[in-house]
């Protein structure tokens, strides 16, 4: 069947699972590379690889202990993670053929959540070794060289990069002094890698947090609160014009950018049965990839 140039077909289905804004258009590119996340499907946080429609899946850390938290190397033969298979939390590096496994940091507080640098030098992470709470630290990607970025008493969580590796975005707590109705907000931060001139970029009701930039470094996609749950939303590089790309029922957050900057893939779910879905930025076509019964969460596209 031949369509004209501009002829959509849209299907609506209300799940986050079904829910389709489908174009019959062959401008739509088809997604590659593969894609890293945790499971606890074999009872345990484990790390898993499978291919971007879902298939291949296989398990390369494959440990009693926890692992969560997954972030590519610029190669992609290694993932970053943490781990607390050492009797504490710490970061680890796995090969992606799950042989090799490299301890990174050693302290008595938490490490957490690794995050390479674009050019595969650098990994910023979150500890509480400052003794105040979780902060962003920065080190190399053999753990040397470790260093402070934020230091102050509210918590802070997903680091991740700018395209070109100048700065770093973060989720930070913050308090309305004159609100005690809830917990602190979560609003996305920016600074430089240094840590030098750190910039709000939302003001948000609800807690956003997950913020990732597209590939070209004109996009962030985050998560954040939307009437009673979880959506993924879209704002400019500067915090300008934020909109809800997902747009759902049930919690939907942890995006992360296909390497084109075409698709984004994403946790969706409820009830501690969370599953893996993409969805295409400009049509709002989404995919499942993963079904089952279990917490299929923290998805990171590979590289190429």
């Amino acid at each position: 069947m031949k369509f004209a140039p501009l002829l959509l077909t849209l299907l609506l289905i209300s799940s986050c699972g079904t829910q389709k804004r489908k174009i019959e258009d062959n401008s739509i590119s088809e997604p590659k590379g593969e894609i890293a996340f945790t499971s606890n499907r074999n009872g345990n946080n484990d790390i898993y690889i499978m291919n971007v429609d879902g298939s291949n899946i296989r398990n390369i850390t494959n440990n009693p202990a926890l692992e969560y938290g997954a972030s590519w190397s610029r190669d992609n033969k290694q993932i970053a993670a943490y781990s607390n298979r050492s009797g504490n939390t710490e970061v680890f590096l796995f090969s992606t053929d799950g042989l090799k496994i490299t301890q990174l940091t050693n302290h008595p507080e938490q490490d957490v959540l690794p995050n390479f640098s674009p050019n595969g030098e650098q990994i910023v992470f979150m500890s509480n070794r400052n003794g105040k709470s979780r902060s962003v630290y920065l080190m190399n990607s053999n753990g040397s060289n470790l260093t402070l970025l934020t230091d102050n008493d509210l918590y802070e969580e997903s680091p991740s990069w700018s395209p070109d590796g100048k700065q770093i975005l973060f989720t930070r707590q913050i308090r309305d002094v004159s609100d005690t109705s809830h917990s602190a907000d979560g609003e996305i931060f920016i600074m430089n890698k240094d840590g030098s001139n750190p910039k709000r970029l939302t003001n948000k009701k609800g807690y956003d947090s997950g913020a990732i930039f597209s590939p070209d470094g004109k996009q962030i996609a985050f998560y954040g609160a939307s009437n009673e749950t979880w959506d993924i939303f879209l704002m400019n590089s500067d915090g300008s014009n934020i909109k809800n790309l997902t747009n759902d029922t049930i919690e939907c957050y942890s995006p992360a950018w296909s390497p084109d900057g075409k698709w984004i893939v994403y946790t969706a779910g409820s009830k501690n049965v969370y599953n893996l879905y993409i969805i295409h930025v400009e049509s709002g076509e989404k995919r499942q990839l993963t079904n089952n019964e279990f917490r299929n969460e923290a998805p990171a596209w590979s590289n190429k």
